[in-house]
């Protein structure tokens, strides 16, 4: 991962002018890697941007990109199924009281420090019940405590200046199946800004169970 010299002279070898970037990664510790020499180049941008979390670094592989003349396009350019448009996708649709918790959830939601790791939270009764943290989506589904007969919703929102041509905030089966273990009503989506996999898969488990999934 710090051969940037390496990758770079590959893609412009391909000819190679645009990217996309997809998938997971696990953040290594800069310091262990072994650097090329553009790799050295470009430390010190990296070692500041981490000071402001994921998004700044994030920001700053574009830029370096930029500046090798690669474009980085949407993760969903070429797909743009997995996003979903606004509207409800099951049968049970959210309460007034539900809607009231929404906004308050995303009200809050936009109050977080940008440079953090937060695309989501849980909300019930008005209360923040937990805020995702660099451990992801399942480890806060799955932390939430279930009260006996209380449901809470799911928000999963890019953050207010997320740049969205990399890391949109994704869901699938696994988290609706998550979301079932918790005790999860509902799931609250950001029209075109999350990607959505196994969309049918989901929507189906989503009915069965009686959890709505609503895209504002």
């Amino acid at each position: 991962m710090g051969q940037i010299g390496k990758i770079i002279n590959f893609q412009k070898k391909k000819n190679c002018k645009k990217v996309i970037f997809a998938g997971s990664i696990t953040k290594p510790n800069l310091f262990d890697l072994r650097l090329d020499t553009k790799g050295l180049y470009y430390l010190p941008k990296l070692i500041k941007a981490l000071k402001f979390g994921d998004a700044e670094i994030l920001k700053q592989i574009i830029l370096i990109l930029k500046k090798e003349k690669i474009k980085v396009i949407k993760s969903n350019f070429f797909n743009s199924e997995l996003t979903l448009k606004k509207g409800l996708y099951s049968k049970v649709a959210p309460s007034l009281l539900d809607f009231k918790n929404i906004n308050y959830g995303i009200r809050e939601l936009f109050k977080t420090n940008q440079s953090d790791h937060i695309q989501g939270l849980i909300v019930n009764n008005m209360k923040i019940l937990k805020k995702e943290t660099k451990k992801g989506t399942r480890k806060m589904i799955l932390g939430t405590i279930k009260k006996k007969g209380e449901k809470a919703i799911l928000i999963k929102y890019p953050k207010k200046k997320q740049d969205l041509r990399i890391d949109l905030p994704t869901i699938g089966f696994e988290t609706l199946k998550d979301c079932k273990k918790a005790g999860i009503k509902g799931i609250v989506l950001k029209s075109n800004k999350n990607i959505f996999v196994h969309k049918k898969k989901a929507i189906n488990f989503a009915n069965k169970n009686k959890i709505f999934i609503i895209v504002l």
